[in-house]
């Protein structure tokens, strides 16, 4: 469970890579180039923790339905994929699904039911520790968190199976999408040989394109299946996901058109690129935010009782107003993101329009109100040194920041001299990105920067949950009984209008306690070739769907 939380983090925690230069490959109508950051660690669903592999297994391995994002109403739907239909049950405890008869595995082989129960398995078999173990609660389940499959899925025959849920829970057809593997495959494997297994990097997919070659710290390379359902002879032949590190040559090459489509543009290059004539600017917004994290917890962890020590800083909610109120984060939008960014206020993004709280504002920088809470709350500068002080101890504390990442090197200074003026001592650590997280989930330190890449559709458990051990990314120790009571309520069969409540109450809560300072959602900027048409590009991701792309 340890690297499946390690993984997890660096993917909720995205740090902006710098991208480096590699031997160019030649441009062709029927083909793709994508720039990437670094090289992925597998091509294997089961353990695809980056956004890179993820993107990469979607094209290799599908799922039993389709989702697509609907920017009217600011959610998902879905529609058939492996599944041609499905039909719930009258009480919605159980929906049964109607494949495909015409879907093969790479090597020919085709896709049944049985792919589809084993992929369940395997996913919550505690041995494996995919990256969803622990995740089907709305299932049933053994001790040991895998799913229960005599109660959970019935497979009727090779092309039809029923799953059935939990009574009285939150049910959505999104809980049951999951990227099928073969068990023809998988099933010649121990459980616990399976993280180090070659299949991991040598697939055998049913996707519309399939994996041709893979040379490492260079390219990706997959190419159309012509045996997938989803083939068409226009569509994209052949997709090269090209490993560029150094983020200079990424853009001399975007210019060029060596590379056709990359993302994580800063907005300071997005002028010059329009102007090259040869890209197109698409700004993605709102899965991506900033945030301060101030430990609830004292970094010694315990006290002698065994019991959890408060930390003497943040643990109080008004402490931690006066630091949000005493950021100018606007500055940092305006200076750094050039306004492709927009205040966060809670970890719900605007781009969900009906759940999306609009009664709440962002906390104005206001240092003078802050000055006047935190005397309020005891602390004052008894010494005159310019720091101030509560029962002996000075209002001082280090403040981590991820190497790497010049947004929130820039962030930083601006927290640092923001909180000077109001009396705050911060000095800055910069640190490598996995000792970062080694430090989160060890609660080591007292405050962090760093993002939260939000799930969609919008989960919270794993994050505000009051209970530690059920929410491994609650990093601050945050902990509120009454939010708990909506985390579980929005768990369990409730009307629409109830959950839209639910989810605004929820938000409410947040901003009061301000668990964290929320700085900004950032936008994802991406520059697309001209060539490029009939893309898809929105919250769910960049590359998605490519099958219906096509080139000029």
């Amino acid at each position: 469970m340890r690297n499946s939380k390690l993984f997890s983090a660096a993917l909720l925690f995205l740090v902006l890579l710098t991208l480096s230069c590699r031997k160019d490959e030649p441009v062709s109508s029927e083909r793709l180039i994508i720039g990437i950051s670094a090289d992925i660690k597998t091509i294997n669903p089961l353990y695809s923790f980056s956004v890179d592999e993820g993107s990469i297994n979607d094209l290799l391995f599908l799922s039993l339905v389709r989702v697509n994002w609907n920017e009217t109403i600011g959610n998902i739907e879905t529609e058939p994929l492996l599944a041609n239909e499905w039909q719930w049950s009258a009480d919605s405890t159980s929906v049964t699904f109607f494949l495909r008869n015409d879907v093969y595995w790479s090597d020919g082989i085709k896709l049944t039911a049985e792919d589809v129960s084993f992929s369940f398995e395997l996913y919550s078999n505690p041995q494996v520790q995919s990256k969803f173990y622990g995740t089907f609660e709305k299932l049933f389940l053994n001790e040991d968190l895998s799913i229960d499959l005599k109660r959970s899925i019935e497979v009727l025959d090779s092309f039809s199976l029923k799953i059935n849920f939990i009574p009285n829970t939150n049910i959505k057809l999104v809980d049951v999408v999951l990227p099928i593997v073969p068990k023809h495959i998988f099933d010649k494997y121990e459980y616990d040989e399976i993280p180090s297994a070659e299949i991991n990097f040598n697939p055998v997919s049913c996707g519309p394109y399939k994996l041709k070659k893979w040379d490492r710290n260079q390219m990706i390379v997959l190419e159309a299946d012509t045996n997938s359902f989803l083939y068409s002879d226009d569509m994209i032949k052949e997709l090269i996901f090209k490993v560029v590190p150094d983020y200079k040559s990424r853009i001399t090459q975007l210019k060029k058109g060596e590379i056709d489509i990359a993302e994580q543009i800063k907005a300071e290059d997005t002028e010059a690129l329009q102007k090259s004539g040869k890209l197109n600017i698409v700004s993605v917004k709102g899965r991506e935010f900033d945030f301060i994290g101030w430990n609830h917890i004292d970094p010694k962890r315990f006290s002698e009782a065994g019991e959890l020590n408060k930390n003497i800083y943040f643990s109080s909610s008004n402490v931690r107003r006066v630091l949000s109120l005493a950021i100018n984060s606007e500055e940092i939008i305006s200076e750094y993101l050039i306004n492709f960014g927009q205040p966060a206020i809670t970890p719900v993004s605007p781009i969900f329009k009906e759940y999306f709280n609009n009664k709440l504002k962002s906390i104005a920088y206001n240092p003078a109100e802050a000055r006047e809470i935190l005397k309020s709350e005891g602390w004052s500068d008894t010494n005159n040194n310019g720091i101030i002080d509560k029962n002996g101890t000075e209002f001082s504390f280090t403040l981590y920041v991820p190497g790497g990442n010049p947004l929130r090197q820039f962030a930083s200074t601006i927290i640092k001299n923001n909180l000077k003026a109001v009396g705050i001592e911060v000095k800055i650590e910069t640190v490598e990105l996995n000792k970062l997280i080694d430090n989160l989930f060890n609660k080591s330190m007292d405050a962090w920067i760093a993002a939260y890449y939000i799930q969609i559709p919008l989960e919270y458990k794993m994050v505000w949950y009051s209970d530690l051990d059920a929410a491994p990314f609650n990093f601050v120790s945050y902990q509120n009984k009454d939010l708990d009571i909506i985390i579980d309520a929005l768990g369990k069969k409730i009307f629409y209008e109830k959950e839209v409540e639910l989810h605004k109450q929820f938000q409410e809560i947040i901003y009061a306690d301000q668990p964290v300072t929320f700085l900004y959602w950032i936008d994802n900027i991406v520059a697309v070739n001209n060539k490029v048409k009939n893309y898809e590009i929105n919250p769910l991701g960049v590359i998605q769907h490519v099958w219906d792309w096509r080139l000029n």
